[in-house]
């Protein structure tokens, strides 16, 4: 795997708003919203943690909208 994909910035869109505190859940990752969707975003290591994190948003129940590579950070 690269270097670049090592360090790549994800942006995942679900539907519905989540408090900022689930920031922990989400392994630090910013918890932001625009009105109706929370916006998960940041750093992350590898297509292996991206997984992890997919996983986490089924665990909790949320509508997946939209993952989003943003680039190298």
């Amino acid at each position: 795997m690269s270097d670049t994909a090592r360090s790549s910035r994800y942006e995942i869109r679900v539907e519905g708003v989540l408090d900022p505190r689930w920031t922990a859940w989400f392994e630090g990752l910013a918890i932001g919203s625009d009105g109706s969707q929370t916006v998960i975003s940041g750093p992350v290591a590898d297509q292996a943690a991206l997984h992890g994190l997919l996983n986490r948003v089924g665990d909790i129940g949320l509508v997946l909208i939209s993952v989003r590579r943003l680039g190298p950070d």
